[in-house]
């Protein structure tokens, strides 16, 4: 049955949800990357995560579907939703890929990187749980923006250390992926910004 009127609470509580386990898989993929234990048992509790944040993104879905007047373009709210989703399946990726690929050993850029992801899930989180009422939301945006420039920077000097000539082969294509994906992710975190931003402007 359609829904005449936004309930704006559900569409927002669903956001905070979403955004909270985004902040949360960023926290796992970041201690697992740290301190390089029981990887197969971390990257299956991220997994976890990743599938309980599919579930959130499946309700916004249907609920959008449902419902005839929003409270945001619906394009925004659909936007918002897989860019959410992206950053958690890219994380989540990161993590089965250490157990893929029989990595031993974390890197120091390895951790710089995850840290940002870190940060970028904690700006995620305050950026949405602003969306209401818009307050410092532009701040939020901005910092995530940063925080992909900087791991643009590591990433980069991560990779051309890989070929210098120093590192095993196996190592250099393992690392190379897992470094890209790394960036990857807070390149999707700079999309959710952009979404964020966008919404800001057309509803001001």
């Amino acid at each position: 049955m359609f829904s005449l009127f936004p309930r704006e609470e559900d569409f927002f509580a669903l956001f905070k949800k979403q955004a909270a386990l985004v902040r949360k898989g960023c926290d796992q993929l970041q201690e697992m990357m740290e301190r390089f234990d029981r990887i197969e048992e971390r990257a299956k509790d991220l997994k976890d995560v990743e599938h309980e944040a599919d579930l959130v993104a499946h309700e916004l879905f249907e609920r959008l579907n449902r419902t005839f007047i929003t409270p945001l373009e619906r394009e925004d709210i659909h936007a918002l939703a897989s860019g959410l989703d992206d950053v958690l399946d890219s994380v989540e990726a990161i993590g089965s890929r250490l157990v893929m690929f029989n990595i031993k050993n974390t890197t120091p850029e390895a951790i710089q990187l995850s840290e940002i992801l870190v940060r970028c899930g904690v700006q995620i989180e305050k950026a949405v749980g602003s969306l209401k009422d818009f307050k410092n939301v532009m701040a939020f945006a901005i910092e995530l923006n940063r925080l992909e420039n900087e791991a643009d920077l590591i990433s980069r000097q991560a990779v051309a250390d890989l070929f210098s000539g120093k590192h095993d082969v196996m190592d250099v294509l393992r690392w190379k992926e897992i470094y890209g994906r790394l960036e990857s992710a807070a390149d999707q975190a700079e999309d959710v910004a952009n979404t964020i931003e966008s919404i800001v402007i057309k509803n001001s």
